[in-house]
């Protein structure tokens, strides 16, 4: 069953999600060359803090980061650690948190200095398929409508959708129901009811779609390990234009937060 919101419940969601992507914003601020990422991840704990949230990551399954920071070939699930930041890289910020019990998620792949020209559209594309994909959040649409139009931006770019690793519903819990493909899927899916709130997240290579898991058993990197660019918003399926719930003000978008 996929869950859905009461509107006591989508103003709690609002409010974790807003929170979600002001951490994510701050964070994105302090990138810069020679920072490390457990500088990062630490930095985020002290935000987190002081917004009297909780990581929804640290302990889930006994990961071990407040946040997940994944670099250049990381695709997500990186984990803080004594890794310097470098002028050109790609860092993907991946935020999640508890706030009043409820989690919002989010996050943002975030160039550090000028980028190569082809990694710099691989996050355009990227995003603009997190986009194309939100379009479809409205109630009487179904799932897999979301999913195609993420592949068919992703592909008709050259570019490849990882399918391992896929968005999720958030709400009371960090994954819920209904798990949300990247990719077209075979058979009916779900139709979208207004009241449910879903992680669209596409997870794009420049290379080939596969990947790999290292040896800490957490993060994810391409197999050819070509660039991977990661978007995510948490979204509420209305009855007219879906509501962005982690809407970042600093981030360029053709939908406008309600």
């Amino acid at each position: 069953m996929i869950p859905i919101k009461t509107t006591h419940e989508v103003d709690r969601m609002r409010a974790s999600c807003k929170l979600a992507s002001n951490i994510l914003e701050e964070l994105s601020a302090m990138l810069c060359p020679g920072i490390t990422t457990r500088d990062v991840d630490q930095s985020a704990a002290k935000l987190m803090q002081l917004a009297g949230c909780r990581s929804a990551f640290l302990g889930y399954r006994q990961f071990p980061g407040h946040i997940c920071i994944s670099v250049n070939d990381e695709v997500v699930h990186g984990i803080g650690s004594s890794r310097r930041i470098q002028y050109g890289d790609i860092v993907k910020l991946d935020i999640g948190v508890i706030l009043a019990g409820f989690v919002g998620d989010t996050a943002a792949t975030i160039p550090v200095g000028v980028i190569n020209d082809d990694v710099q559209r691989l996050l355009g594309v990227t995003e603009d398929a997190l986009y194309k994909g939100i379009e479809h959040a409205r109630e009487g649409r179904r799932l897999g409508d979301i999913c195609a139009a993420i592949q068919d931006e992703v592909e008709l770019n050259g570019f490849s959708v990882v399918k391992e690793f896929v968005g999720h519903g958030v709400g009371r819990q960090l994954h819920e129901e209904p798990q949300i493909p990247n990719y077209r899927t075979s058979g009916a899916t779900a139709k979208l009811r207004a009241g449910m709130t879903l992680a669209i997240e596409p997870m794009v290579n420049m290379g080939r779609a596969a990947v790999k898991v290292l040896d800490d058993d957490w993060t994810v990197v391409t197999a050819d390990h070509s660039p991977s660019a990661h978007f995510e918003h948490t979204v509420l399926v209305t009855k007219g234009e879906p509501e962005i719930l982690t809407w970042r003000e600093k981030t360029s978008s053709k939908l406008k937060a309600r």
